[in-house]
């Protein structure tokens, strides 16, 4: 199998969810539509699937083995991340449903 390719934007996302205040861990090479990133986030864990959004939409388009994944998890949060201001409201949800 060969190692899954990360995003181009995937350091900016990264980036961006460490500026406010999240811990971030890359889980992307576990590979089998398992998503991008571990966030830890007010006292969430959010798995992230990062998106370049400056691609085309079918481009952006789950992996047949991501889209398995998204359906069938059921163990908390799941995003699809493509710009910095998707990690804004990720991070901005994630501090409105701890309170």
């Amino acid at each position: 199998m060969a190692a899954k390719r990360t995003d181009s934007n995937q350091r900016e996302v990264v980036q961006a969810f460490r500026e406010l205040g999240a811990t971030v861990r890359s889980i992307h090479t576990v590979g089998d539509g398992v998503p991008d990133l571990i966030v830890g986030v007010h006292g969430q864990t959010i798995l992230v699937e990062v998106k370049d959004g400056a691609k085309s939409p079918s481009k952006r388009r789950l992996t047949p083995a991501e889209q398995k994944f998204h359906d069938e998890w059921r163990g908390g949060e799941l995003l699809i991340v493509e710009t910095v201001a998707d990690v804004m409201r990720a991070v901005a949800d994630a501090r409105n449903s701890w309170r």
